[in-house]
C-alpha cells in the first residue's frame, strides 16, 4: 500500500500540490545513499545543520550546488598517487553525489570542512511579503463611527 490519496487536502489548502510531489519522489527513491554518513540538526529557530562525514576528501575534490529547491553534494575522489598495496580497507573514498530537498526559503548560509566533516549551514528567511500580517476590515457601520470619532 503505496498509494495516498491527496484529493481531500486539495479541496481545503491552496498550492500543496509540490507537497504531494514530493511525498511522491521521497516513495519513489527507496535507495537514497547511505554514504557518506549525515546528520541534519536544527541549530536555532530557522537554522538547520547538515554534518557529513567525508574523511580523506580534499576541499578541492567537493562541490555543493544549490539550485531552486534542490541542494546537491558531490564528492569526486582523486585517484590515489603509487601503487598502493592494502592488508586491509576499510575506509570508503570513493565518489558520490547526494541531493536534499530544500523548503521554501531555505538557503545556503555556510560551508566548512573541518576535521573530516562538512558542515553546510542552512537558514530560512521568510520575505516579508510572505509573513503574517492582519488586515483590516473596513465599510460597514463601524468605519463610520471610526472615522467620526477620529475627527
Amino acid at each position: 500500500m503505496r498509494t495516498f490519496d491527496f484529493a481531500p487536502l486539495y479541496r481545503s489548502a491552496i498550492g500543496f500540490d509540490r507537497l504531494a510531489q514530493v511525498v511522491d519522489a521521497a516513495l519513489r527513491s527507496d535507495t537514497q545513499p547511505s554514504y557518506p554518513p549525515y546528520n541534519i540538526e536544527l541549530v536555532a529557530e530557522d537554522k538547520y545543520r547538515i554534518s557529513m562525514a567525508v574523511a580523506g576528501f580534499e576541499r578541492g575534490e567537493l562541490e555543493i550546488e544549490a539550485v531552486e529547491d534542490t541542494l546537491k553534494v558531490v564528492g569526486r575522489k582523486q585517484p590515489a598517487e603509487g601503487n598502493r598495496t592494502y592488508l586491509h580497507r576499510g575506509i570508503a573514498a570513493r565518489d558520490f553525489e547526494h541531493r536534499f530537498q530544500l523548503a521554501d526559503h531555505v538557503r545556503v548560509a555556510d560551508a566548512s570542512l573541518d576535521n573530516g566533516l562538512l558542515n553546510i549551514e542552512l537558514v530560512r528567511e521568510v520575505p516579508e511579503a510572505k509573513k503574517l500580517r492582519k488586515i483590516e476590515i473596513g465599510g460597514g457601520q463601524n468605519a463610520e463611527l471610526i472615522e467620526r470619532k477620529a475627527a
